[in-house]
């Protein structure tokens, strides 16, 4: 029979690993479930410059690095395993993945979310590379640069506008002829004088050498296709995507409460399943970054261990 821990958790991102870190360090049982690679969206980020006390030059390979070492120090065992099932009612929770069962008195879900494609060609080629799904990440590095923005609801106007107090100029790429966003939230784009629209239209594929320099544009009312190239003072622009997250929850649904897809949980990260907590972007929040993620997991790490110390 499988070693019964008192801690399992699901996901080797920030959160995740934060939460190993703390229950290791609190002499717990820890078994962190990675299915592909630690790190999450971070290790695709080429640099960090909002983490509290990162390092000059700062990636997320890196910073995602030493964060595996510290939990693994502190005892955390790692297993790479695609958890498919789960069995969370009760004291003793089994985790069903594709390698084997694992068991646990305390569950942490860390599996963090994604965002949706942009959907255009040669896209993940240039993602860090120019394509970007996180303003408040990356929002400076395009200072004085042209900036596109692919979106049209509240969150799409909300980040163009932020990005506009670094770039010359943003243009939001929107496939309808209107917003989506909030009334309230249009009047204040529309007033921006660094805003501007192009309406109708998606993008059909990207392309440069080693960063973006251009892309294709594709009407969708006309048919009509165009090219967008780099101003050559620059050398590059900025494209983000923001048209949705995507929350690793589908083995969660009917078992643990969502909304949208998020899971809920109190202050504590506790969800409606006593001793299973969640931690990061996967759970319902008002910012997504590395920092929110990383005290997530410790709020969960210290919560579990009250659980499983009061069983």
């Amino acid at each position: 029979m499988s070693k019964l821990y008192d801690v399992v958790i699901i996901g080797g991102g920030p959160a995740g690993l934060s939460a190993a870190l703390y229950a290791g360090r609190a002499r717990l049982s820890v078994l962190l479930l990675e299915r592909d690679k630690d790190g999450g969206q971070i290790v695709i980020t080429s640099e960090i410059e909002n983490y509290p006390g990162c390092l000059e030059g700062e990636s997320g390979p890196t910073l995602i690095d030493r964060m595996a070492k510290q939990a693994e120090h502190f005892g955390a065992e790692k297993v790479y395993d695609d958890v498919l099932e789960v069995k969370l009612e009760g004291q003793e929770k089994v985790l069903v993945g594709k390698k084997g069962e694992y068991r646990a008195k305390s569950v942490i879900i860390a599996t963090g979310a994604s965002p949706r494609d942009i959907g255009c060609k040669n896209e993940k080629d240039y993602i860090g590379k120019g394509i970007s799904f996180c303003a408040t990440c990356d929002a400076s590095f395009f200072e004085d640069f042209e900036v596109y923005v692919v979106g049209g609801g509240d969150t799409a106007v909300e980040e163009a506008m932020y990005i506009a107090k670094f770039a010359r100029k943003v243009t939001i790429i929107h496939r309808r002829d209107e917003l989506r966003a909030a009334k309230s939230i249009q009047e204040k784009a529309f007033a921006n004088p660094k805003l501007e629209f192009m309406w109708d239209t998606v993008v059909e594929e990207v392309n440069g050498d080693g960063v973006l320099e251009s892309m294709k544009v594709k009407n969708v009312k006309t048919g009509e296709v165009k090219e967008i190239v780099a101003d050559e003072n620059d050398g590059t622009f900025g494209l983000f995507g923001f048209i949705g997250y995507l929350p690793k929850t589908q083995i969660f649904k009917g078992i643990i409460n969502m909304e949208n897809d998020y899971i809920v949980t109190d202050e504590d990260m506790q969800t409606n399943i006593s001793g299973v907590f969640a931690a990061g972007d996967v759970r319902v929040k008002s910012l997504r970054q590395v920092v929110t993620a990383c005290a997530d997991g410790a709020i969960a790490a210290v919560q579990a261990e009250k659980y499983v110390e009061n069983m």
